[in-house]
């Protein structure tokens, strides 16, 4: 064949992230990616909480990266994982709310549905062995129906819960949110949660950040903020006190 005589004259060479010699299509590894997400729901609607900061391997690269969308009327989409997946679900999306609006009925889709459309999508591109490289967080409020929360990863796993959290906030801030989360909890509490959340996952995780945006659905509106610094300090005397000046070396703890 063609390739076996050229293999025998010409080295292959393979793209940096490539582990076979002709990939085009398939994204083998995640390249700019965003860290933890989390939702939960409040007394009245749905919050969803992400950092700015996308990070190109474990380089803090772009860090004014809004890592949600607001889909349709109802319903808003937080991503962990690749971000350029992201982007494409996201267009993806646009075209579903667009042909939804076309049709001129007078219905609009909720969560719900783009939910179980992203979900669908997800499992669609795992069993074709390409999936996206995300875990979503898919939240919502359709007017007087209950809050939506539902996550999805690359996998197509899907389910409802009443909290979330992606990425190392599985781990770190899951414990939190099981201790502190009420179904009665105002607006007010949920976001002071998600804040003290993200604070751990910005002291523990290399790939967070300390600034963070939180979208909000309440049934009538979807609004998402403008980035929020988080108070965070760093001067502990543990990490700070020079413990190797008697051996000739200078150097903080940490």
């Amino acid at each position: 064949s063609d390739l076996s005589i050229r293999s025998r004259h010409t080295p292959l060479a393979m793209a940096p992230g490539h582990y076979s010699v002709d990939v085009k299509q398939h994204t083998l590894q995640p390249i700019v990616t965003g860290a933890t997400v989390i939702g939960l729901k409040y007394n009245g609607g749905v919050l969803v909480a992400a950092d700015t900061l996308a990070s190109y391997g474990s380089q803090a690269k772009f860090k004014d990266v809004c890592r949600m969308k607001k889909i349709g009327e109802y319903t808003l989409l937080g991503a962990s994982g690749e971000l350029s997946d992201f982007q494409y679900l996201g267009d993806q999306l646009d075209e579903l709310a667009d042909e939804d609006w076309l049709n001129e009925d007078g219905c609009a889709m909720g969560p719900k549905e783009y939910s179980s459309y992203i979900g669908r999508i997800m499992y669609n591109r795992r069993s074709k062995m390409n999936p996206l490289f995300n875990q979503f967080v898919v939240v919502g409020k359709k007017k007087d129906e209950p809050a939506h929360l539902m996550y999805v990863d690359h996998q197509g796993t899907a389910f409802q819960e009443d909290y979330v959290a992606t990425g190392f906030g599985s781990y770190l801030a899951m414990p939190i949110i099981r201790n502190e989360w009420r179904p009665d909890m105002s607006l007010d509490e949920a976001k002071a949660l998600v804040t003290k959340c993200l604070q751990v996952c910005f002291y523990r995780d290399c790939n967070a950040y300390f600034k963070i945006r939180m979208g909000i659905c309440d049934g009538t509106s979807v609004t998402i903020s403008e980035p929020i610094p988080m108070s965070h300090f760093w001067g502990h005397t543990a990490w700070t006190e020079k413990r190797l000046e008697d051996t000739g070396v200078v150097a903080d703890t940490w």
